[in-house]
């Protein structure tokens, strides 16, 4: 998909999300050799705090020119806060006067060096989202637009350059539904992954979906080798569509049948996100039907603790939700894995500042970027 318009069209144009072909039709738009775009692309997704006065490559004038002519960034960083935990949340302000938030994760396990062995991303597609899911605070915003190419990238690189150590891991769980903006997604998971910039493997990315089937064929099809996560946290229709209207459309049967295909075309293990709650999932039923829904293909579960919402003023079920308390959660993990499901627990990191699984919701938008 060819999204390059003449720069001459807008004050300011953006080439953050643009692939090399597509700078290559900039500079030819603006009188400059098309080999100006590999030069680019290699210095824009791999040199921190990046400006045109620092591209060397190029002659003063043409840094000059295309100082007046475009952006390398639109995003502003305009808050960042870090938990007791070591995860850090980003606010981040877009050119129309919306927000997003970011979230960096460091890993409990610690690396040779001292530091956590992963760092994981955990990046917005949307601002706000439409699929109304009760337990997610995003559900709080709406939806209002999706995010560009360019957009989704610059939370990588800006959240980069604020701290010192390499992210290693994307995930698209932050706010929004990845697949409602596939192609910019898929487009900026093609940056990323460019031989050129070398910035993750894909394999070190993991698209996570509330079941919109038509984009987990569309990934089967296109052969994506990036991950599927698929957020399920129901093993009935009845109790699923309750927590997440989008069931009524793609519903447990649907969404089975989409899995297996995934799996047939690509090979890739399938994890399924399961946020426990205090008397509606969490039952022995529902570790023996959720046993018999995930081994359909290779995969595993990561069992959620739900987090409050109650900084939203959550209405309906909604409000009603709470966490299944510590004894009964840990039991539900025995319980599967005595049933031969591959389990994990996620931990609640973030959870201080509302960085944790289902909490991004714009909190606390004063401004200010907190000293790190």
């Amino acid at each position: 998909m060819n999204t390059c318009v003449s720069p001459h069209q807008h004050a300011k144009f953006p080439l953050t999300g643009l692939v090399p072909q597509e700078l290559a039709e900039f500079f030819v738009s603006i009188g400059e050799p098309q080999y100006r775009a590999l030069q680019l692309f290699k210095r824009l997704y791999t040199s921190q705090q990046l400006s045109f006065e620092t591209i060397t490559e190029f002659p003063i004038a043409l840094r000059q020119r295309l100082a007046d002519l475009a952006h390398l960034y639109t995003l502003t960083l305009t808050k960042l806060q870090q938990s007791y935990d070591g995860t850090i949340k980003f606010l981040f302000h877009l050119h129309d006067a919306r927000s997003i938030e970011t979230v960096l994760i460091p890993s409990e396990i610690l690396g040779n060096n001292g530091t956590p062995k992963r760092r994981t991303l955990c990046v917005s597609t949307q601002v706000g989202c439409s699929l109304n899911c009760k337990f997610c605070a995003t559900a709080s915003l709406k939806m209002k637009r999706n995010l560009s190419a360019g957009e989704i990238i610059e939370q990588f690189l800006l959240a980069q350059q604020h701290v010192r150590e390499p992210i290693t891991n994307l995930v698209f769980m932050g706010m929004g539904e990845p697949m409602l903006n596939y192609d910019n997604v898929m487009r900026a998971v093609e940056i990323l992954t460019h031989p050129a910039t070398k910035l993750l493997g894909s394999r070190r990315i993991t698209l996570s979906t509330a079941g919109i089937i038509d984009g987990i064929y569309r990934m089967a099809d296109e052969r994506r080798t990036i991950k599927l996560a698929l957020s399920l946290h129901a093993t009935t229709d009845d109790v699923r569509t309750m927590l997440m209207p989008i069931n009524k459309k793609y519903n447990l049967r649907e969404l089975g049948n989409a899995v297996e295909y995934y799996y047939r075309k690509t090979g890739i293990p399938v994890t399924y996100e399961y946020i426990l709650l205090d008397g509606i999932n969490d039952r022995d039923d529902d570790a023996r039907r959720l046993q018999r829904l995930t081994r359909r293909v290779p995969s595993k579960v990561n069992l959620i603790p739900f987090h409050p919402i109650d900084f939203t003023n959550p209405q309906g079920i909604a409000a009603q939700l709470r966490p299944t308390p510590p004894q009964r959660f840990y039991a539900f993990h025995s319980r599967l894995r005595e049933l031969g499901v591959t389990v994990m627990v996620r931990s609640s990191s973030g959870k201080d500042i509302h960085a944790a699984c289902g909490q991004l919701a714009l909190s606390n938008l004063s401004s200010g970027i907190a000293a790190y």
